[in-house]
């Protein structure tokens, strides 16, 4: 198995065997980002890619899940992926599912019968980060996408019935505009009804174009305070038919578990203890830095 420069994949997938598809984000401009900064973006060839699965398949006796990289493998032609998918289960016939990365716009890009298909070759879960239900959000975290394409790509692909797990980022308004963030991102979270629906906290690498804004002044990192008070106003909104909802990776403030709506005044419970616990704590950590 060879692989090119740092992988990620979604906490859900640790237990997937990861297959690099592509290089890097065909993107790449979200300035609170720094993954992939340091990769050109790039599809790698089919014989490559096939050569990895022939490896991992005298390598591992037993892989029933598979996790394709890097950041938005779901930019592939249907054809190309569909064929990668298709010697992945020819070599392990006993994998049950496929998870993806993809953006709103890859999403878009697919029509319904590619979904289907990708679907019925096993594509079981597609990640898709929201980051903002915000329009001046995105906008000025350069995410490329508008509230409504968001939520236009969310809708289908549950649609296809394929499993999507979505991604907010707390504190991506600053302190400005976290109100505003919290609303319209349960709004986007409500229209879409995915699901999974996960936090992260903003955390600013150094070498993301954000630490710049945040050095000139341009961007005001949310309060920790704050932090737990939109995530309370977020929740406090969400109106979902039935989601997983986390907010347990190492960013959080508080870690949070539930199954929506079902467990969601305990998780405001939760929420309210937490900003009581440290409503008067001189918490230093403001810049959010990694």
């Amino acid at each position: 198995m060879r692989y090119e420069g740092t992988v990620y994949r979604p906490p859900s997938e640790s237990d997937s065997l990861i297959l690099q598809v592509t290089i890097g984000c065909a993107y790449n401009k979200c300035t609170f980002c720094s993954m992939y900064k340091d990769k050109q973006f790039r599809m790698r060839s089919e014989n490559e890619i096939f050569e990895d699965i022939e490896v991992a398949r005298k390598m591992y006796p037993y892989v029933d899940k598979f996790f394709l990289a890097d950041g938005n493998a779901l930019v592939m032609p249907t054809e190309k992926l569909s064929r990668i998918i298709e010697k992945i289960k020819t070599h392990f016939p006993e994998c049950k599912r496929i998870g993806i990365y993809g953006s709103s716009s890859d999403i878009l890009l697919k029509s319904s019968e590619d979904l289907k298909y990708l679907k019925h070759l096993g594509v079981g879960i597609i990640y898709m980060g929201i980051e903002s239900g915000s329009d001046q959000v995105l906008s000025l975290v350069k995410k490329g996408a508008t509230a409504n394409q968001i939520i236009e790509a969310g809708q289908k692909i549950m649609s296809q019935g394929i499993l999507l797990s979505t991604m907010i980022i707390s504190g991506l308004g600053g302190e400005p505009l976290w109100e505003e963030h919290a609303l319209e991102s349960a709004r986007v979270i409500n229209a879409i009804d995915p699901d999974y629906i996960g936090l992260l906290t903003l955390l600013v690498d150094p070498h993301a174009p954000l630490a710049d804004e945040i050095d000139q002044g341009k961007f005001e990192v949310l309060k920790p305070i704050n932090v737990l008070r939109e995530t309370l106003l977020l929740v406090q909104n969400i109106d979902v038919s039935h989601a997983l909802f986390r907010s347990n990776h190492a960013s959080n403030y508080v870690a949070l578990r539930g199954v929506f709506p079902e467990d969601q005044t305990r998780v405001l419970g939760q929420i309210e203890r937490a900003i009581e616990c440290y409503r008067d704590e001189d918490l230093s950590d403001h810049n959010r830095r990694l």
